[in-house]
């Protein structure tokens, strides 16, 4: 995705706290209960359950007579007993009770905390079989929203460790008695889990939050509580470069000033030697969104330097950079090998955020123009341009769907056009206005399968043959999967 303003899930139904999957052991267990029909289910019910496959959201999908039923903590080919906890007209939730026949991908999830933390969905399952899932996510997408029997996916992109992978934190603080905690909110409720080692974050960003967190009770500065909304920080963000190893600490605040300020500053410099940054930013709104828009160096460098094969990037604390770099690349290669760049193109980059994309096919394009909504993010794009010397990539602030109509009719046709929406996928007037401009191929990027999935069929309408589709797991023991499609004019 372009920006961290996007949203980060989709749901397909409403969401709820990860059971623990319960197994099948000795003594009497009371039967499942057995409605006549799916319709005289009720709340309450026991119900007996083949899951099929996973959900967007790593739940399992199985059907109780033809009625989809979702179940957190399955996995494909097991039979489970469940209780039914909502009936829907279209489906079915229920928490898992038992688990009397085992997926063999099925494993002891690593992490303490996963029953609890809701980061991760797939702990439980090999990554083999998380892999597997994420292409049938993909295939099942494209054969309900764009009737295709046999899409043409590639093999899923992997990775060789999928742990450590994450490069940045975002850890909310509270307090446990005396101790303070930095973690997430466990789903659907207001308890706080500390993840201060989390198993996917690189571990030199678990130091830093866990250090900072210590820090913060040692010198008894308040944290902020949501409840009362009293008290001053919020949020641990941590971000580290994985070429230099530095680290780019910012501390989210409700109130201008931070108690004993200058001496956490000298703990933190003096504990943590690898902090390069240490940064506040002012959020005094009750809002789901992390960073608000006035950000201070309190010590150190204003930027992280930090770079993706050739390109180089100069990221401020609010600047957006992708998660896990060592996907990115594959990724964006994938990108590049969608592009079929000869040097000769116009390259319009729609949704292009902090200009990543387009950077990376600068040197193998004519020219390249991003185009993003969210004035920040464009000026970061501009300074990472610089940064890497790309003086063939321009940004522009405004929406693809008014900005594109406007350059074709001043003789400014792309050859190429990348898209990488948030996951509600490309508003309808941008389809329309990239099938006006008739460039010879398009490149899709997407973090949902299903809105990809239905925009590429509006494409293939608009005279456009689907070459092929490209997933990526980004994002290990998680439900999410990247993919990017290529996609070209019939008549060229």
């Amino acid at each position: 995705m372009s920006t961290e303003w996007k949203k980060n899930r989709e749901s397909s139904r409403p969401q709820g706290k990860r059971p623990e999957a319960a197994h099948k052991s000795g003594g009497k267990k009371p039967a499942a209960s057995r409605p006549a029909s799916a319709e005289d289910l009720r709340t309450g019910d026991r119900i007996v359950v083949t899951i099929k496959r996973i959900g967007i959201n790593g739940e399992g999908v199985g059907y109780y007579k033809r009625k989809a039923v979702f179940i957190d903590g399955t996995l494909p080919e097991e039979v489970v007993k469940a209780t039914v906890t909502k009936v829907e007209p279209s489906y079915i939730t229920a928490k898992l009770v038992e688990v009397e026949k085992a997926s063999p991908h099925r494993q002891k999830p690593p992490c303490p905390v996963y029953d609890s933390c809701g980061g991760c969905q797939l702990q439980h399952m090999t990554y083999e079989a998380q892999l597997h899932a994420k292409e049938e996510l993909v295939r099942e997408a494209f054969r309900r929203y764009a009737g295709m029997e046999s899409a043409p996916i590639r093999p899923i992109l992997g990775m060789d460790n999928p742990w450590s992978y994450r490069n940045k934190a975002q850890l909310q603080l509270g307090r446990a008695g005396e101790q303070v905690v930095a973690g997430l909110y466990s789903p659907g409720t207001h308890k706080l889990v500390d993840i201060t080692g989390c198993a996917i974050h690189d571990p030199a960003i678990n130091r830093v939050t866990e250090t900072v967190a210590k820090l913060l009770g040692e010198l008894d500065i308040p944290v902020y509580n949501e409840r009362t909304r009293q008290g001053v920080v919020r949020t641990i963000v941590a971000r580290v470069g994985r070429q230099t190893g530095e680290i780019q600490l910012t501390l989210i605040t409700a109130a201008d000033r931070i108690p004993d300020r200058e001496r956490l500053v000298r703990r933190i410099r003096d504990e943590l030697p690898q902090v390069t940054t240490i940064a506040q930013n002012l959020n005094r709104e009750a809002s789901p969104l992390i960073f608000s828009a006035k950000t201070t160096v309190l010590w150190g460098k204003e930027r992280l330097d930090e770079t993706l094969g050739d390109v180089r990037f100069s990221l401020s604390p609010r600047a957006f950079f992708q998660l896990n770099p060592e996907q990115t690349v594959k990724l964006y290669d994938a990108v590049r090998e969608a592009a079929a760049l000869t040097g000769e193109e116009l390259v319009v980059d729609a949704y292009c955020g902090t200009g990543t994309i387009g950077l990376w096919l600068a040197p193998h394009a004519r020219e390249v123009r991003g185009i993003e909504l969210i004035p920040e993010a464009v000026d970061d794009a501009r300074d990472n341009a610089r940064a890497s010397g790309s003086a063939n990539a321009r940004f522009f602030v405004g929406r693809a769907e008014q900005l594109l109509p406007e350059w074709v009719q001043r003789g400014i046709r792309p050859d190429v056009v990348v898209v990488d929406p948030p996951r509600t996928g490309c508003e309808r007037p941008l389809l329309l206005a990239l099938a006006e401009a008739k460039p010879a191929r398009l490149v899709y990027v997407s973090c949902n399968p299903s809105t990809l999935a239905k925009d590429c069929q509006v494409l293939l309408e608009q005279g456009y043959r689907l070459d092929w589709i490209q997933p990526v797991d980004m994002f290990p023991q998680t439900a999410h999967v990247e993919c990017v499609i290529g996609i070209q004019r019939i008549d060229t």
